[in-house]
């Protein structure tokens, strides 16, 4: 596997392992091969519907994400063959058991130049799934405001992880939800869509030679990443009311 996957796929991972799966671990005895937390639906009534709050992020984004402001957790990383980095921010809220998390990973314009988009989305996702130990369920091209995303679900016994990732000029967001497929995630759809962007760049022109050997950045593995700092994002919390998306 190439540095770049490498990079990728801890970039795309390291927030939400951190954030889906400290805290979740049931403390008695575990029969079920799930790691999220089942809560019983008493009744058979249908779950509580999830309130959001809007995130006005300063680095150019809205989002929502259910209760108060969160703490936004920042690091950068080394990039493969280069001297510039690349930074990290996240946020984390965990509401009834599910897990809801958005990062931007902001990278060097010249370096995305010489990486194909989809090696850069595939990438992330495709960490994801090794992370987790998962099974890619389900994947779709998706548009946020012209650019481009895939919307996807994996399947592990960490429970199910329904996301999506966009490349917004040099930066890739990902929004992910991590849940027990058993109980499901009723919020996970009005948060997935509902990112929208403050003044985007404009898209970025790809160089002819791909000198970083950016090409099989979509095999990206995880577990042997960069180490890219992505610390407590477990400290899950949220932020300010709603808004709308204009993925498609």
């Amino acid at each position: 596997m190439s540095p770049l996957s490498r990079l990728v796929a801890s970039l795309a991972t390291l927030s939400l392992i951190a954030a889906a799966c400290a805290g979740q671990q049931k403390t008695g005895p575990q029969e079920a091969t799930s790691t999220i937390e089942e809560v019983a639906n008493e009744g058979g009534d249908a779950p509580p519907a999830v309130a959001f709050n809007m995130l006005d992020a300063p680095e150019g984004f809205t989002v929502k994400l259910p209760g108060p402001p969160p703490q936004a957790q920042r690091s950068e990383a080394a990039l493969p063959k280069r001297t510039d980095k690349a930074t990290l921010v996240t946020y984390a809220a965990n509401e009834e058991g599910v897990s809801y998390i958005v990062n931007a990973v902001d990278y060097p314009e010249a370096f995305v130049a010489t990486v194909p988009a989809e090696a850069l989305i595939n990438g992330g996702i495709q960490g994801i799934a090794g992370q987790v130990g998962g099974e890619l369920k389900s994947s779709e091209d998706i548009t946020l405001d012209g650019y481009p995303g895939k919307a996807y679900v994996l399947a592990s016994p960490s429970g199910e992880v329904k996301g999506r990732s966009f490349l917004v000029g040099p930066r890739v967001y990902n929004l992910i939800t991590v849940y027990n497929a058993a109980i499901g995630a009723p919020g996970a759809d009005e948060f997935l869509t509902s990112l929208t962007l403050v003044n985007p760049p404009p898209r970025i022109e790809r160089a002819t030679a791909d000198a970083d050997g950016g090409t099989d950045a979509g095999t990206a593995e995880a577990g042997d990443g960069t180490g890219a700092a992505m610390e407590g994002a477990a400290d899950a919390g949220s932020a300010p009311d709603a808004g709308a998306s204009s993925a498609k």
